[in-house]
């Protein structure tokens, strides 16, 4: 079943306490397609960059079966850039650059041929971008998720709870349930969550793993694979939404028990992304090293 993803294809920088990169390829959809892309192969891109952008990159989406028909490249313009620095813990960051660029007036153009996708993951954006592609969307979809960051809750609230109203799926992290829902405990703030539109809530919690919510007080919890060493968080939770949405795009299924199959793909992949800095390691994952990773997973899930 087709698999629509919208976001950011962009560049970073980033500062660890393991190192520092110069202007790498970043973004939310950057990731989320490399997610998607090893576990589903009906996979459109819809994003903006500048004609400054690494276009080896998108030879690489190419490359895995990702349709970028619906990347536009803005001549004579450059793509959005971000500069960050993590501190020792590797949660908290710093923002030192942050430089819009195309993505300032971004119109997202969905070409004809995936006009119609059976499901729909809108990566971090203004909501105002993100209500126009499901606006545009010829036919409802089987599965719309949707991931967002306290940003657009500081600056556009109200447009933003207008987007989760129409969407099936919300990813977000702890800190951010929490201010959403005004409640601490996070089975509280998934309630308030719920009530708002979404029948599913992923609240991720980092390093401790992830929370499903579904109807009728189901609940499912993910650990965080242990790693010895993290290079780089960045699009990280990116890469968890698109192994999840991939996983059910690839058995073309929406019920709660997928969706906890879900979050799992979504952990493992995650837990590669932050071995190397940027998208490198997202690149070089082959599907032998996912099946033993969640190997892994199940075998530390296990009772």
């Amino acid at each position: 079943m087709s698999l629509l993803v919208i976001g950011s294809v962009a560049f970073d920088a980033i500062d660890t306490p393991f190192g520092s990169t110069g202007k790498i390829v970043g973004g939310a959809a950057s990731y989320i397609s490399l997610a998607t892309s090893l576990l589903h192969d009906q996979v459109g891109l819809v994003a903006v960059v500048g004609e400054d952008f690494d276009f080896n990159f998108v030879e690489t989406l190419n490359q895995r079966g990702v349709n970028t028909d619906g990347l536009q490249v803005k001549k004579g313009e450059k793509s959005f850039f971000w500069h960050g620095k993590y501190h020792l813990d590797m949660n908290s960051r710093d923002t030192i650059t942050t430089e819009l660029n195309v993505l300032g007036d971004f119109d997202p153009i969905i070409p004809d041929s995936q006009s119609a996708p059976h499901f729909v993951m809108l990566g971090n954006l203004s909501p105002q971008v993100q209500l126009k592609t499901i606006e545009r969307i010829s036919q409802k979809p089987k599965l719309v998720v949707m991931d967002t960051m306290n940003f657009w809750m500081d600056i556009a609230l109200d447009e933003l709870k207008e987007v989760i109203a129409k969407v099936d799926v919300l990813t977000i992290n702890d800190e951010e349930a929490r201010q959403l829902s005004g409640e601490y405990s996070l089975r509280k703030a998934a309630r308030i969550i719920q009530a708002m539109g979404p029948q599913t809530l992923i609240i991720k919690k980092g390093e401790h793993g992830a929370l499903l919510f579904g109807t009728d007080d189901q609940v499912f919890f993910c650990p965080a694979l242990p790693l010895e060493e993290v290079f780089d968080p960045t699009g990280a939770g990116d890469t968890f939404a698109g192994g999840f949405v991939g996983y059910l795009a690839s058995k073309g299924a929406t019920d709660f028990e997928s969706m906890k199959k879900a979050v799992v793909y979504g952990s493992a992949l995650a837990s590669f992304c932050v071995e190397k800095f940027g998208t490198e390691r997202l690149e070089s994952v082959t599907h032998d090293e996912l099946n033993a990773r969640l190997s892994q997973f199940e075998k530390m899930m296990t009772v």
